[in-house]
């Protein structure tokens, strides 16, 4: 009887090691079609679930999902049309198909587990090929709360299937180490706080109130936004939690704080369905006034935008997800009626959430009373047909097109330069998702105007709109974009806000304020209060002999020992300052120094207009250029004299000088020596022309620049010259000037050197023929040009205070118009009046009389 017994246990032993798991029911998918690239989708299509019995006694039945959703049908509807559109596309993805499965997750983390488990395996849920081969699943657009994204994206996990998520926007998902295979179109939660946090600065709202649910979302949102908040003068004057189980005595309270608050700015971190409740309490107690800084969870909100709410919520602004433009969408939403699909048990739903009946073509068993199923579809059904501000819509569209994009880039890798190892490229036949993953981490496209693409976490560029709620002609509420968050805009420059009328609670055009103590005026400074937030303080004047001349200052400066504060405590009083200011005299040298700019490029373009003219030709044109430019900058330099000596200045006033006289010089220098040998080469057997072309010519001229150029550079590393007051010269007076040392005569007598030089030649070369000489009038310059400078030296050294500048600046426009005059008047008297003898006959003295 025994061995009977251990026989008959050892059978049933080996029945059960070959029996299998099964399935205790089918969890079919909402659509599917097949392709050559199989992509899937999870969307919460009903909002509740009815749990099966689970006695283990017998089969459970279907799992029941309740609370059809149009909205979000809408959104798997937009999947559809995104890959319709592919695979119609003959620019993205040719020759090739996508496939997709669409299942739902009830909006129930363990329901989205079965989901991201159906949409893994084949045709048919039961089979498995995954586990035998390359996955027939390539990537998962889904889902939309973080609870349901954190389940299934570690579900996906370990066969590295890469997920797009809509609309789960937990900071915490952005962890890829947590979830490496994550993605997501919508930006996380940590940007709205800094998007939040840039919002109140720009409107100067430093005195806020808050209030959050009690769960992850608000915590988080908090945390972040005081994060986000600190050291930009933005307190918050109360915190307050709104109980996840609401509690209306609860909210009374809460209201009650943000009525007698004196902040009346209160960020809201809710849901839509949170704040729904509390605004109830909220309009009982007629409470208005506040301005509301909307989360992304309820500012697009179609329930709460109807005329009753306006006198409440009108002149709400905060940041929702972006904006966009889904081509088709409108006309596709109308093509889906159970005419074109009897047997789609959602499309029956559809029908039964908008019109509350059952088409005749369907089999369900339904207790609504039967219809036709050719309804049309009216405003009344906004939730789902209103395409005319898509935001979750439009990013599973985007999250589409990132798929595809990311495989039209795997099945373009050319063979030796793929990115796997040993340089292959993926398998076309067999591709493995880990594969996609890795284009899709680097993908980047443009979908109706707007970039897409992940950074190393998997997030997209954080980008939001800016919302205001506006009051409708109608007397609803409109949903009217103002501006927008865009945080991969450089610092500074993320916020924008549109150029255009906001609304304001109670219909105020002025931005509202919210402030706890009102600003402190110059003279006073900021005392806080103890006990109390930054934002609130006392405002004390300022002690004698300290001012502060900003408002809010937060500590009054203590005057330099050469000023004292006046009466008001605003300013310091100094002793009178002198240097070259933008006076009387320095405007009449400063235009006086224009004018001479002005002059020199007329010259300048009167030299171009006739540039092939003999006088112009003759005389060597391009340093006649050289000439002119420089004078320019000559002119010019003077500017750089006026004004309060700084260090730049100082180091720039006399080099520039230096260096744009020295190339004045040497371009005159140069010219001297062309008609020098110009002369000398006419004698029988001469080439000196030779030694003399135009590029001999540049590099004299960049030679002796040089020389001034290295001169100037040693003076600047070995001592260059800084502003000093001068406090000996008058006691009443501080004067203020750049030092100068040796140096400085240096530059200048290197400007003299060239200078005496160029006159030598030119006066050697004065009686040689021809009717127009060049070397008088360079003879006559240089003559002009050292006599001004001779009398510079003991006018500089004499004269006092800024007069000192004024004398310099004066020998630079007297020798610059000495130049300009002795160099081209004589030109531009024949090009302009005497035209007849610019002509080379005449220049070369054989014009017929």
């Amino acid at each position: 009887m025994t061995l009977l017994l251990l026989w008959v246990l050892v059978l049933r032993f080996g029945e059960a090691l070959n029996a299998q798991c099964v399935l205790q029911n089918d969890f079919k998918p909402g659509f599917t079609t097949g392709g050559d690239f199989i992509i899937g989708g999870i969307f919460p299509l009903h909002y509740r679930q009815e749990r099966s019995d689970l006695n283990y006694t017998y089969k459970p039945g279907q799992v029941q999902c309740n609370g059809f959703i149009p909205r979000t049908f809408r959104w798997a509807l937009s999947m559809r049309l995104a890959i319709e559109e592919i695979n119609n596309s003959s620019d993205l993805l040719p020759n090739h198909t996508l496939g997709y499965k669409i299942f739902d997750s009830c909006a129930y983390p363990l329901t989205a587990q079965r989901a991201a488990l159906a949409v893994m395996n084949g045709p048919s849920e039961a089979d498995r090929p995954m586990c035998s081969g390359a996955s027939p699943m390539l990537a998962i657009i889904g889902e939309s709360g973080s609870a349901q994204s954190i389940v299934i994206s570690r579900i996906l996990q370990p066969f590295r299937i890469p997920m797009i998520s809509y609309l789960s926007s937990c900071s915490c998902l952005s962890d890829r180490r947590q979830f490496p295979t994550f993605f997501r179109v919508i930006p996380s939660d940590a940007y709205q706080v800094k998007a939040i946090a840039k919002l109140l600065i720009h409107f100067n709202w430093s005195w806020i109130g808050v209030v959050r649910g009690d769960h992850e979302y608000g915590r988080f949102a908090i945390q972040g936004l005081l994060k986000e908040l600190e050291g930009t003068g933005v307190c918050v004057a109360y915190q307050e939690i709104i109980p996840l189980l609401y509690n209306s005595q609860r909210a009374v309270g809460i209201i009650q704080v943000m009525n007698s608050s004196s902040a009346r700015v209160v960020v809201v971190f809710l849901t839509e369905g949170e704040f729904s409740l509390f605004l109830q309490d909220y309009m009982k107690l007629n409470v208005t006034g506040i301005q509301f800084i909307a989360s992304e969870g309820w500012v697009t909100s179609a329930v709460l935008t109807g005329s009753k709410y306006y006198p409440f919520l009108g002149g709400t602004i905060g940041f929702g997800i972006r904006q966009g433009n889904i081509p088709r969408l409108r006309e596709y939403l109308t093509m889906v009626n159970p005419e074109k699909y009897p047997t789609n048990p959602l499309v029956v739903e559809l029908w039964g959430a908008l019109y509350g009946c059952s088409p005749i073509s369907s089999s369900n068993n339904s207790k609504l009373p039967l219809c036709t199923g050719q309804e049309t579809i009216d405003k009344q059904h906004s939730a789902y047909y209103n395409t005319s501000s898509t935001r979750v819509a439009y990013n599973v569209y985007k999250g589409v097109y990132a798929i595809a994009h990311s495989l039209h880039n795997l099945i373009s890798c050319k063979p030796g330069s793929g990115p796997f190892s040993n340089s292959t490229c993926a398998d076309i036949t067999k591709v493995f998702p880990w594969q996609l993953q890795h284009y899709l981490q680097e993908v980047s496209f443009t979908v109706s105007g707007e970039l897409v693409s992940f950074d190393t976490n998997g997030d997209s560029i954080p980008s939001y709109d800016l919302i205001n709620w506006q009051k409708g002609r109608d007397g609803n509420i409109e949903l009217v974009k103002v501006g927008m968050f865009d945080g991969a805009q450089e610092v500074g420059k993320e916020l924008v806000i549109y150029d255009m009328a906001l609304t304001w609670p109670g219909d105020q055009t002025e931005v509202p304020v919210s402030i706890c103590s009102d600003s402190c005026t110059p003279g006073f400074r900021k005392a806080v209060r103890r006990g109390e937030p930054l934002c609130c303080f006392d405002c004390v004047p300022c002690d004698s002999g300290k001012i502060s001349n900003q408002t809010d200052s937060i500590d009054c400066m203590a005057c330099p020992e050469d000023y004292w504060s006046n009466v008001d405590g605003t300013a310091c009083l100094p002793k009178v300052v002198e240097y070259l200011s933008h006076d009387a005299m320095g405007i009449t040298l400063t235009v006086i120094s224009v004018v001479g700019a002005c002059v020199t490029l007329t010259v300048f373009a009167v030299f171009l207009y006739h540039r092939n003219t003999p006088i112009v030709r003759i005389n060597n044109s391009e340093l006649s250029f050289f000439i002119l430019l420089s004078l320019t900058l000559c002119f010019l330099c003077a500017l750089i004299f006026i004004g309060e000596p700084t260090s730049w200045s100082c180091m720039l006033r006399h080099t520039a000088f230096s260096i744009t006289f020295s190339l004045c010089i040497s371009c005159i220098l140069g010219k001297t020596l062309v008609v020098l040998a110009a002369f000398t080469a006419t004698r029988p057997g001469n080439n000196v022309m030779k030694w003399f072309g135009p590029v001999q010519q540049r590099i004299i001229i960049f030679s002796c620049t040089l020389v001034q150029m290295v001169i100037c550079t040693a003076w600047l590393i070995a001592s260059p010259p800084f502003p000093y007051r001068n406090t000996q010269y008058q006691r009443s007076k501080i004067i203020l000037d750049c030092s100068t040392d040796l140096a400085f005569w240096v530059v200048l007598g290197y400007i003299g050197l060239l200078a005496c030089v160029c006159f030598v030649l030119a006066f050697l070369a004065r009686n040689l023929p021809g009717n127009f000489n060049e070397a008088k009038y360079i003879t006559f310059s240089m003559l002009i040009f050292c006599a001004v400078w001779l009398a510079f030296v003991p006018a500089y050294v004499s004269s006092p205070g800024k007069f000192t500048t004024a004398v310099e600046i004066f020998a630079i426009l007297a020798s610059s118009f000495g130049l300009l005059l002795c160099l081209f008047a004589p030109k531009c008297y024949i090009i302009l009046l005497k035209p007849e003898k610019n002509t080379k006959q005449h220049l070369m003295g054989k014009a017929i009389t």
